[in-house]
């Protein structure tokens, strides 16, 4: 079956994969898939209409967000004109990575804002960016659909506080935008502040899909970019994935390469991309796990650099490379390889893979916008906080300390567990700073190396939006070795008028997020191994490692 040229897709090589990749563009054809789904025809995943017809608006982004491009321009040129030369993104999962990519893939245009994103509640991440912000110099940009979330608002409590103390409330208020659907509580949260502006989201568009809506763009506009440009690439990627014959369809032939392979035990997708586009593969990340993985079913990225790791073979794996990464090595693993030349690229590409997993869905038979288990760890972490915080006993697996030797004993019994076809998740409620960074990849290695099964890093809470749908709604594949700091600083959360305080502190909430996610997937019947490692960290992760031999 002969696949049409697309200036995204270079090559198609699915080896043992072939005739259920293309079976399953002969179905996508004879079910009349990508006709039925332009046609928003919600039967294309499931008989009952649940969270989907109202959730499609992203077919329509790259047209109708061009209306949206004057009043973004002359936002980010008013702000420009105050003397502020930086905006920073409040926000978590879809509402953050998106601007992040934006922020760490593009050069800031020498008449924008210099872009960051905060998403963690890690109370020294929190202090260290208070300490190296300018209020008066500063955009606090409050991203959120919801406008509820325990993070949104703590971190909008401490640095609206910080603000106000520094500028006077009328002050603080002309430094704060938000961007949130219609009727939420941030809504009403920003009026009643004072916040300068207040940017309408779709609500027909759901948060992992909004990078073409206000959620990716104002930061983008914020930054000085070509709006225009980037819509343009998504429209002509949104043109060519109209095509109805799914061969001619690159949304298409992704999405059945994607589908095909979760459907016959590939259920492992390796991204192989170059060092620049990570956060693109963050993005990715989160769009492929939190829409597949429910009902038994799901996808796991695992992003990679090097080649021969993102090469190991296994019959659980699948391999996208992004951005012509050379590697020299036969793959000897089904293998899509797509074009990532210009930056720019990232609306056509933003475009073609939410297209993409939508008709993977389709193909597991799943609904691939609704997210079933991501209020379970919410609601235990509630239950946690209400219990007197982080504090007290929690039932556990295992509850050791890194230092401790028989934290690695523990470990070893712990990975001896692993089946074929399982995964290994470190879900990291630690500091995100560099040195830590680098010693959570080398334990990622030997991780690796040991048990032959594919790693995963994930910073918490971050991954709580992205991932942590498919920990607890695969097939159970997981094995789950958290790894929570103690004795970390305490960084109060200070009252907000409006909204409720979710925690007292930074280091209380971020310690219930990772007690709440342990108790969550141990409901849900997940295998988890727990490590109390205390400050400096560091130390801990270097005794686990070496106790891997």
């Amino acid at each position: 079956m002969a696949i049409s040229e697309h200036r995204f897709i270079r090559s198609v090589e699915p080896g043992d994969l072939g005739p259920a990749f293309e079976a399953a563009l002969g179905g996508l054809d004879r079910d009349a898939v990508v006709r039925r789904l332009w046609a928003r025809n919600w039967t294309v995943w499931k008989d009952e209409d649940r969270e989907i017809s109202n959730r499609l608006g992203w077919l329509d982004a790259p047209i109708s967000a061009a209306a949206d491009i004057p009043a973004m321009a002359a936002f980010a040129a008013a702000v420009r004109g105050e003397g502020l030369d930086r905006a920073v993104v409040l926000g978590m999962g879809g509402s953050s990575l998106a601007p992040d990519v934006f922020a760490r893939l593009f050069p800031t245009d020498p008449g924008g804002l210099a872009l960051e994103v905060l998403d963690t509640t890690e109370p020294g991440a929190v202090a260290a960016a208070a300490a190296r912000l300018d209020p008066g110099r500063t955009l606090f940009l409050v991203s959120s659909k919801s406008g509820s979330t325990a993070e949104l608002v703590a971190l909008l409590s401490f640095f609206y506080d910080r603000s106000v103390r520094a500028l006077g409330r009328d002050g603080a208020g002309r430094r704060f935008a938000a961007i949130t659907d219609p009727g939420s509580p941030l809504e009403g949260l920003a009026g009643s502040l004072g916040f300068r502006k207040v940017f309408a989201g779709r609500p027909d568009i759901g948060g992992r899909f909004s990078a073409l809506s206000p959620f990716g763009l104002l930061p983008a506009a914020l930054m000085g970019l070509d709006l225009g440009r980037l819509l343009e690439r998504a429209r002509e990627t949104a043109a060519d994935c109209r095509a109805e014959t799914a061969t001619g369809n690159p949304g298409a032939v992704l999405g059945a390469f994607l589908g095909a392979s979760a459907r016959g035990g590939r259920d492992k997708l390796v991204l192989l991309v170059p060092p620049r586009l990570v956060p693109f593969a963050a993005w990715l990340e989160q769009l492929v796990a939190e829409s597949t993985g429910k009902e038994g079913r799901g996808l796991l990225p695992i992003v990679e650099t090097d080649p021969e790791a993102a090469l190991r073979p296994g019959p659980d794996r699948v391999l996208v490379e992004i951005g012509n990464v050379p590697t020299g090595l036969d793959a000897g693993l089904p293998l899509l390889r797509l074009a990532f030349d210009d930056p720019y690229d990232l609306g056509g590409q933003f475009f073609l893979w939410e297209l993409a997993t939508a008709v993977a869905g389709h193909l597991l038979g799943i609904n691939p916008f609704d997210q079933p288990d991501v209020e379970s760890t919410k609601q235990r972490t509630r239950e946690v906080l209400a219990a007197g915080g982080a504090a007290g006993p929690v039932p556990a697996a295992v509850r050791l300390t890194g230092g401790d030797p028989a934290a690695g004993e523990a470990l070893g019994r712990f990975l001896d567990g692993g089946r074929s076809g399982d995964y290994l998740a470190i879900l990291a409620f630690l500091p995100p700073r560099p040195e830590v960074v680098s010693s959570l990849a080398a334990l990622r290695a030997r991780l690796a190396s040991r048990t032959g099964l594919p790693v995963t890093v994930g910073f918490g809470p971050r991954y709580l939006h992205s991932t942590g749908q498919l920990h607890k709604g695969d097939a159970n594949r997981g094995l789950f070795l958290l790894l929570a700091a103690s004795g970390l600083p305490e960084v109060a959360i200070p009252e907000l008028p409006g909204a409720a305080r979710p925690a007292r502190d930074f280091a209380g909430l971020f310690r219930a997020q990772a007690r709440g996610d342990e108790l969550a997937l141990e409901g849900k019947g997940r295998r988890v191994l727990s490590v109390d490692l205390v400050e400096p960290v560091e130390d801990g992760l270097a005794a686990l490692i070496a106790a891997l031999g």
